[in-house]
């Protein structure tokens, strides 16, 4: 009854208009899937365009890692395109981390390409060891498993998918592009952390143009103008003394000069952001000129 009665007497002062509710995105899904060969279970969150219910056309698909956060930003910053700048609606797809797994396990495992050679990393998950390196069997998951589940549900177009990915999620997409890069038609590739044991991407660049010449895709790079070092400091591969800009500019000369056939490359560097702050501006430009305008 104590209890009660200060519940009472609360809302009496607070105003209360009854028990508080979960917030839910509108027009949002989440759909479950276990992924076979990693032995472990994802979600993807799903978000249909406003006019999906009263059209029968296929949408482009936006599959956007680190969907935790990366999810509602993409969300709000295709339909904001749509409405405001005339942009294509899109269905957007998020990838979520791997459940009973945080965030940081689990997309140092899913979205690295090797396991680092000097290795001094620490787990945030007692009772189990610091995971790296899948990125390859992860992107196999995305293909095998998450892309016949958007096909066979909604109205996708799969023949224009479009990947987007920041840091580390970035890495991910790199992985692919130098695997496997019809994956997806196009890639949004937002400060990626090039610097990853020892700059092994560069190598596995290289490692692709002894293989082929050709790479179908196309690749928007952006990244903030304060990710880089400050004057006077010694650029190498190694976190703390990466010169993030720098790298990307490198690694997109890189592609360049291949002229691989198929490929085509733009960056852009967001002055005054760093690299917590320009992922929307990455995603904006990204979409721009390959979401074609109404």
């Amino acid at each position: 009854m104590k209890r009660i009665a200060m519940l009472a007497l609360v809302c009496g002062l607070a105003g209360c208009a009854g028990a508080a509710t979960p917030y839910v995105l509108e027009g949002t899904e989440v759909r479950a899937v276990h992924a076979r060969e990693l032995k472990r279970d994802y979600e993807v969150y799903v978000a249909l365009p406003e006019s999906y219910g009263v059209s029968d056309r296929r949408y482009p698909v936006l599959f956007v890692t680190d969907a935790n956060y990366g999810f509602p930003i993409a969300r709000s910053i295709a339909q904001r395109l749509t409405k405001h700048a005339g942009f294509e609606e899109a269905i957007v797809v998020g990838l979520s981390y791997a459940k009973g797994d945080t965030g940081v396990y689990s997309r140092r495992r899913d979205y690295t390409p090797s396991v680092p050679r000097v290795n001094d990393y620490k787990s945030d998950m007692r009772g189990r060891p610091v995971a790296f390196g899948e990125a390859d069997a992860y992107g196999r998951f995305i293909a095998a498993e998450v892309f016949p589940l958007i096909a066979s549900t909604y109205r996708a177009d799969m023949r224009r998918k479009i990947f987007v990915g920041h840091s580390y999620g970035s890495l991910l997409g790199l992985q692919l592009l130098l695997s496997r890069p019809e994956t997806f038609e196009h890639y949004i590739l937002g400060s990626p952390s090039l610097w990853f044991d020892g700059g092994v991407l560069f190598d596995r660049e290289k490692e692709y143009a002894q293989r082929r010449r050709d790479m179908p895709a196309s690749v928007f790079f952006g990244i903030g103008g304060l990710e880089t070092l400050a004057p006077g400091e010694k650029r190498s591969r190694a976190e703390e003394t990466a010169d993030m800009v720098a790298d990307l500019r490198e690694f997109d000369a890189n592609l360049r000069a291949r002229k691989y056939r198929g490929l085509s490359t733009r960056l852009s560097v967001f002055q005054g952001e760093d690299h917590a702050s320009v992922f929307p501006l990455v995603l904006t430009h990204g979409l721009r000129g390959y979401l074609k305008k109404r």
